[in-house]
């Protein structure tokens, strides 16, 4: 999808990178903050039910499960849909339709397929937050930081630009996956600090 909503691409197809990428960050953040609030009101009797700290502990504990599928100690695939989103949309629509069509099931997070189980943590936040503002704001922090992820893509306006691109992206492959368990692990830490407190 990234490789598909490029200036190149966008040119292609008479639209506009810049309303398509628009629409799909807003898109990405808006559905962030909607799952993130569903989450939220879900836990509300959560909240009720079981002490602030023990969801910290529950969500440490989460954290640190996440962890272990990010570092593959677990060597068990992450649950997830197997789709991807329907790239016929690039022809069929507007580039603001597909745009925001994408960046809404890319920010809900779980409607295509999960490549990191930070997905599960920020949901797993969310729900344990239990209160729908606290949830949409931990959804939109979510939706938004997924939304972003189409920025690399802005300078492709050749198709050699489309093929360093995806190099680029092959060589932060591992430094990303260090980085996404640098900040589990530390929202894990904030947890605990939060639960021993």
């Amino acid at each position: 999808m990234l490789a598909s909503i490029t200036p190149l691409g966008e040119r292609s197809r008479n639209s506009r990178w810049g309303i398509t990428v628009t629409a799909f960050v807003v898109a990405s953040t808006v559905s962030g903050a909607v799952v993130g609030s569903v989450f939220g009101s879900i836990g509300v009797p959560l909240r009720a039910a079981i002490h602030g700290s023990v969801r910290l502990w529950i969500l440490a504990a989460v954290v640190g499960l996440c962890v272990l599928f990010e570092t593959q100690v677990v060597g068990m695939r992450l649950p997830a849909f197997r789709r991807q989103v329907n790239e016929q949309w690039l022809n069929r629509y507007r580039g603001w339709v597909y745009g925001a069509g994408f960046g809404a099931q890319l920010g809900a997070g779980v409607f295509t397929i999960v490549s990191t189980s930070a997905v599960y943590a920020a949901l797993c936040a969310a729900l344990l937050a239990g209160s729908p503002g606290w949830g949409a704001l931990i959804g939109v922090s979510f939706g938004l930081v997924r939304g972003l992820s189409i920025f690399p893509a802005r300078r492709v306006r050749a198709p050699s630009a489309l093929v360093l691109l995806d190099a680029r992206l092959r060589r932060w492959e591992a430094p990303a996956r260090r980085l996404t368990v640098a900040t589990l692990t530390a929202a894990g830490f904030v947890a605990l600090a939060g639960a021993v407190r």
